[in-house]
């Protein structure tokens, strides 16, 4: 007989490969079966790669190899296979793999036999069996038999509340514990058994045993034992081991919230209820656990904003949308689970103030609630909403502002982003509008909500003036505006402060505002029109060489478009000289025309900031497939600003609360004054004890209050303060001067 032909490892295992495909497939639902010719062909090649002479005996790789076919398998097909499942889905699925996973290793087992039986042995080696069974439970039992096990427990759960279930299933699933452990039982005794024991309700056992005792005593008992039996078992059972069955790891509070428990929760509800002090430890575990839960969600808006930031995204506004899903969801267990005890209301509010009042990516909670009712009630917001959805969730947003300190910082981010709405027609729905406002007015008051209202009333107003003017100028052919003109004419005090610049209008807009100036003083003699130039907006007809395209531009930008209807080439001195604007405005308004999205004016150099040495030409050359384009400004932060003038009302604010106080108490201590000035501004704003301390100095400088000469810590009114007071209505001061502002209209 010739020397048989050496087979390399890598040709083997190629031939292997082949066999174990076909495995899968028939695993998979395959009818094609292995014949012995096969089966022989498979198990001779394992025979010879391990019979060859050194170093051609691959004994050794072909045990690995063994191994990596099993974790390659699983890995690819198994894990995925069951992830994408949940619940008893998940379960059946878990399922059909062991089954198919046992097929495989007693087919693979017989391929790789010579293995077992040689080498295996004199190594001291775990047998292919073992191995294949191991790499199940590593990788896929070590993974899923948590969630197996809570899913198996639902299911018995459902059991005991009366539902039908499919016991094979369970019997098949708890099959694997018992399998896994390869004639251990550790896996099915500690990963499922302890769980279903300890779970199986030590409130409902507890429930149980007090009816069992009712009952005792309706049979057989005197029924005056009845409830001094029922409190020795009450106490025995809930008092006596009260920690215990509180913080258990299974079957405490902690868990039952973890795991959505509302049935144990309000069984634990209604035994502790009965027990003197018996919910304050539950309420207090609810506390922590919503307080770690919205905490978490701050954590990841961050965590998000820092990412976005990151990679020149924007934070989306979700934080707020979960925050009202977690709102929904602890309500629900207020109302249902702990029927509506005012200890869990309590420990609500107390856990949601705390985390409610966290900053993200710089952005208070006042700023990110303006902002998200902002995305709601503009056209074209990122919510997509039903009118009843709106409304629904305009509720929550209000009940969500009860748990915020800032509520004037609220207020102020909230007008300036109404005003936007109104003034630029940006606003949905004027319903809607109006409808959160009375939701705020009656959780806020009506000082809170008057500035606001009177805003939307006054746009509804300015309708009405442009309908007089456009009559007017209906009624007077001879007078001409020179342009299309629409104007807004708002009310002083209500709306936030605009910057009022004197620009030189070109003559055509100049025109138009000198006819309405007419029209107005013949209508309202006693009033002063201030223009605010920087909120108007034009739509200009601009010639290029290609096509004539209508830009939408602001005032400030079509003013500065128009001088180059008289001058080819500007610099920037000479720009700034015929329009009249300062350096704080000229740049942005000028790289909005010749560095951003449109260029409509060519900028000499071709750099991407203005400087006063440029020389700026309009680009005759400019092309773009629209007829119209809305020529964008870069975006101004108005926080800090918003933040400054809070602070600043906030001072009024303070002074006011005090005098009020001392005018009604007349002689007070200081501590007791400090005191009450917190209870009466704590409704707006959290008031820093520091801040109050140093107005109540300033008042004294300024001879509203006196401090008592033998106690320096008791203060009086002074006896200047009543004509002070009646000068300046400080006592009434609210709505603090800083927040009335004058008169505006706008093109």
């Amino acid at each position: 007989m010739g020397e048989r032909k050496t087979i390399e490892l890598e040709q083997g295992w190629e031939y292997m490969q082949k066999g174990i495909t076909k495995l899968k497939g028939i695993l998979d639902g395959s009818l094609e079966q292995f014949n012995s010719e096969e089966y022989m062909m498979l198990y001779t090649t394992i025979y010879d790669m391990c019979t060859q002479k050194p170093p051609n005996d691959y004994s050794q790789q072909l045990y690995d190899k063994y191994r990596e076919a099993f974790q390659e398998y699983i890995n690819s097909t198994v894990l995925p296979s069951i992830r994408e499942k949940h619940d008893e889905f998940m379960l059946r699925e878990l399922v059909k793999r062991w089954a198919n996973h046992k097929i495989m290793v007693r087919w693979l087992s017989r391929f790789f036999h010579y293995l077992d039986r040689y080498f295996i042995a004199r190594r001291s080696l775990p047998p292919l069996n073992e191995v294949g069974l191991t790499c199940f439970r590593d990788l896929v039992y070590q993974e899923v038999n948590s969630k197996a096990k809570d899913a198996v427990l639902d299911v018995i759960g459902k059991e005991r509340d009366g539902e039908q279930i499919d016991r094979a299933l369970l019997k098949n699933v708890l099959d694997i514990f018992v399998e896994i452990g390869m004639s251990q039982m550790d896996h099915y005794e500690d990963d499922f058994e302890a769980h279903m024991l300890q779970g199986s309700g030590a409130y409902y056992s507890a429930e149980e045993c007090l009816k069992r005792e009712r009952e005792r005593v309706s049979h057989y008992l005197h029924s005056s034992s009845e409830t001094k039996l029922v409190e020795k078992v009450q106490h025995e059972l809930l008092v006596v081991h009260a920690n215990q069955l509180l913080e258990k790891e299974h079957s405490g509070v902690h868990s039952l919230l973890r795991d959505d428990k509302l049935d144990d929760l309000s069984r634990m509800f209604r035994l502790y209820h009965k027990v003197p002090h018996g919910l304050e430890p539950v309420s207090n575990v609810f506390k922590q656990h919503i307080t770690a839960e919205g905490t978490a969600l701050v954590q990841q808006a961050e965590d998000a904003a820092s990412s976005q930031a990151a990679n020149g995204g924007v934070q989306e506004q979700v934080l707020i949308r979960k925050i009202i899903e977690l709102h929904d969801k602890y309500m629900t267990y207020v109302t249902d689970c702990f029927q509506n005890h005012t200890l869990f209301h309590k420990a609500m509010k107390e856990a949601f103030e705390i985390f409610c009042n966290k900053t993200v990516a710089g952005s208070s909670s006042a700023e990110q609630l303006a902002t998200f009712c902002d995305t709601i009630l503009r056209k074209g917001g990122s919510e997509k909403l039903s009118d009843e959805a709106i409304e629904e969730t305009l509720e929550k947003v209000v009940k969500l502002l009860a748990y915020i300190s800032d509520k004037d910082l609220f207020a102020e981010f909230y007008r300036k982003k109404l005003a936007r709405r109104l003034l630029f027609d940006r606003s949905a729905n004027d319903e809607h509008e109006r409808s959160i406002l009375s939701k705020l007015k009656q959780q806020c008051g009506g000082q809170f909500t008057s500035k606001m209202e009177g805003m939307v009333t006054d746009l509804q107003l300015a309708k009405e003036h442009q309908s007089s003017f456009d009559e007017y100028l209906g009624n007077n052919p001879t007078t001409h505006t020179g342009i299309d003109l629409q104007v807004s004419v708002l009310t002083t005090g209500y709306w936030p402060s605009y910057k009022s610049s004197d620009i030189n209008l070109p003559a055509e807009m100049a025109r138009g505002v000198e006819v309405f100036k007419e029209f107005y003083d013949n209508k309202s003699k006693h009033r002063k029109l201030t223009w605010i130039y920087s909120l108007g907006s034009c739509h200009i007809n601009a010639r290029f060489d290609q096509k004539p395209i209508e830009l939408v531009v602001t005032t400030y930008q079509a003013c500065l478009l128009m001088l180059f209807n008289t001058s080819d080439k500007l610099g920037y001195p000479e720009i700034m000289t015929q329009s009249n604007l300062s350096d704080d405005d000229l740049p942005r308004l000028l790289h909005s025309l010749s560095c951003g999205k449109y260029k409509i004016l060519s900028k000499e150099p071709n750099t991407k900031t203005v400087t006063q040495n440029d020389s700026f030409e309009f680009n005759r050359k400019f092309n773009d497939r629209m007829r119209r384009i809305k020529v964008p400004l870069p975006i101004v932060d108005e926080r800090k600003k918003v933040v400054e003038d809070v602070h600043k009302d906030r001072r009024y604010a303070i002074d006011a609360a005090i005098v009020r106080i001392m005018k009604s108490r007349k002689v007070l201590g200081h501590q007791q004054l400090v005191m009450e000035c917190v209870e009466q501004l704590t409704r707006m704003f959290k008031p820093d004890i520091k801040a109050i301390k140093k107005r109540i100095e300033d008042l004294i400088s300024r001879d509203y209050l006196e401090r008592d000469k033998e106690n320096p810590n008791m203060f009086s009114c002074s006896a200047f303060s009543d004509y002070k007071m009646e000068k300046t209505g400080l006592e009434f001061l609210y709505i603090p001067p800083s927040m009335q502002f004058c008169a505006s209209g706008l093109i």
